[in-house]
This record gives C-alpha cells, sequence and structure tokens, in this order.
C-alpha cells in the first residue's frame, strides 16, 4: 500500500507540476488511493521530494537530486559499514567501497536493499564493492555520504 502510494506520487510529480500537499491528496484520490495530510507529509520526507521553481515562477515537487538514505536500513547499513568498510573513492561515476575480508557481499546487499535510485547496480568481491552510478555527481556525492559514516572520530 505504502510502495504503491509512494510510486504514485513520483509518477503524479514526474507528469504535472504539483504545488501543495492539498494538490497532490486530491490527486491521489482521483487515482483511487486514499490517504491523509500526515501520511503525504511523512511520503514526501521519505521519498526526498523538494519544491523547486516551475517554469512559470510557483514552486513544484521534485525528486531532489541527492542520494537518499531510506531510514529503514539506515541503521543496518551504518552497523556493516562502521564494522567492515576501510574506505571508498570515486572515479567518474563508479564508486569503490574497500571492506575487511569478506564483507563485501554483506555492504553491497545493504546497499541494494535501501532501493537508491541513482545506483544503476553493484558488484561485490570478497573485500571490494564496485557501485555504478548514474552520473560523475551523484558519485562523488555518494562516496562523501559513505565517508561522514565512516567517521570514526
Amino acid at each position: 500500500m505504502k510502495a504503491n502510494r509512494q510510486r504514485e506520487i513520483l509518477r503524479i510529480i514526474g507528469s504535472q507540476d504539483v504545488e501543495t500537499q492539498e494538490q497532490m491528496l486530491k490527486l491521489l484520490n482521483a487515482a483511487g488511493i486514499r490517504a491523509t495530510q500526515a501520511t503525504i507529509s511523512r511520503d514526501i520526507k521519505e521519498l526526498n521530494l523538494v519544491k523547486r521553481p516551475a517554469e512559470d515562477g510557483r514552486y513544484r515537487y521534485v525528486a531532489s537530486d541527492t542520494v537518499p538514505v531510506r531510514r529503514a536500513a539506515a541503521g543496518r547499513m551504518q552497523n556493516i559499514f562502521k564494522e567492515g568498510v576501510v574506505s571508498c573513492d570515486c572515479a567518474q561515476n563508479l564508486v569503490v567501497v574497500k571492506t575487511m575480508p569478506g564483507l563485501a557481499p554483506a555492504a553491497a546487499a545493504a546497499l541494494d536493499g535501501m532501493g537508491i535510485d541513482t545506483l544503476v547496480g553493484s558488484l561485490a568481491g570478497d573485500d571490494t564493492v564496485l557501485l555504478i552510478m548514474r552520473s560523475g555527481p551523484v558519485a562523488e556525492r555518494f562516496c562523501k555520504e559513505i565517508a561522514s559514516m565512516l567517521d570514526r572520530g
């Protein structure tokens, strides 16, 4: 239900300008999806939606170009990373994550399970994960995010 609603929200904002949560509710209702304003507010936060100026100068919801860390998997991923990831580096749209021996498959599975839309795919060896991102800037931001998770200070 939640996944369908959030998928519909993304479809709606991809096809038309939505300025308010109330407008979003009406559009969801028209699509046969019932929700409350509070639910929509949580969905907007979870989907990492932001308001940006439209061509006519009004503001509309769009998917943020930052890499969202899904809260449900964030704790698990952070534990895996804190315990097993050694370093992270990127080259163009590729991110290389070095882990302790044997932990790369777990790190890759955690990343894959997050549903990161800017992650095209991953390959895991024994101690290295190769992440293919959609663009170089996305890879750089993601690598910085991983580095901040690894801050062991």
